[in-house]
């Protein structure tokens, strides 16, 4: 539309790497549309259209309809129509092509943050690390944890909410896929600057914080929550924001930096210098 700028986006969801091979399909078909509007949320753009390729190992009608009836009811849910795509046969995968749009010059990408930024990150990190760990069985969870955690893994809540804030205060943004370290550093690199965080200002559940576990919100990912810079004169903002949004809560974890990166722990400093999130081919 006039005065409307497009944003384009695309996600693949393998099995047995994005979700295990047995997750319920009718989280996988919420997930593969999740995680792509996360990324539009991070540019700051409102969903339009999406377009669907499916990869199939058979034809499973029972799969194939808890999949389909999933995907029909979080499109309709968003607001999202699907315009096309393709199907073929082989290993499990989803692949969405998503679209929005954002009033021209409005969008938010990794390059702008600049020392004195503050940094943020919504929600709480480390929940989808946990899920998965326990699905897996690498670790056993209280049973009033077990239960969010795989909700967090398996029905990550795209942050929407977020884009009339990001459109008007952020200077960079990037949705938490791979991991909070490695997630960062992406912006850090494109923005051409450094960031010293705090590792006791990272929302996390009590559990993590109890066990001294930092390392699912630090670098186990699938959070798909936001991590965005913003002037430090807008801190008022975050505060108004939080009033309002409880549930998305905006918590400042650092600052951007010359150059260097660095997580504080306690006194002590962590060099956060070869930080990656997850690498597909490690």
């Amino acid at each position: 539309a006039p005065g409307q700028q497009l944003v384009i986006s695309m996600d693949t969801l393998v099995g047995g790497v994005h979700f295990p091979v047995d997750t319920n399909p009718a989280d996988i078909a919420y997930k593969s549309l999740a995680v792509n509007l996360s990324d539009l949320a991070a540019m700051a753009a409102s969903p339009a259209w999406f377009l669907l390729s499916l990869t199939l190992p058979g034809n499973d009608s029972r799969w194939l309809s808890a999949f389909a009836s999933s995907l029909r009811q979080t499109a309709d849910d968003f607001k999202l129509p699907l315009i096309g795509g393709d199907t073929c046969r082989g290993e499990l995968s989803i692949t969405v092509q998503i679209a929005g749009t954002v009033p021209a010059g409005q969008y938010v990408t990794r390059q702008h943050a600049k020392p004195g930024d503050l940094i943020l990150v919504s929600g709480e990190l480390g929940n989808a690390g946990l899920g998965l760990a326990l699905k897996q069985g690498r670790l056993d969870l209280p049973q009033d944890l077990q239960t969010h955690c795989l909700l967090a893994l398996n029905r990550p809540q795209p942050r929407l909410e977020l884009i009339p804030f990001l459109r008007e205060f952020a200077s960079a943004a990037i949705d938490i896929s791979d991991g909070l370290q490695g997630d960062l550093a992406h912006v850090l690199k494109a923005s051409h600057c450094g960031a010293m965080i705090s590792r006791d200002s990272i929302p996390v559940n009590s559990w993590i914080r109890q066990q001294q576990a930092y390392q699912y919100a630090l670098g186990a990912g699938d959070d798909y929550e936001i991590c965005c810079c913003l002037p430090a004169r807008h801190r008022g903002e975050i505060e108004n924001w939080n009033l309002g949004h409880p549930a998305c809560r905006l918590t400042v974890i650092g600052e951007i930096t010359e150059s260097g990166y660095f997580l504080r722990e306690g006194e002590g400093l962590v060099d956060l210098g070869n930080a990656q999130g997850y690498q597909h081919f490690d």
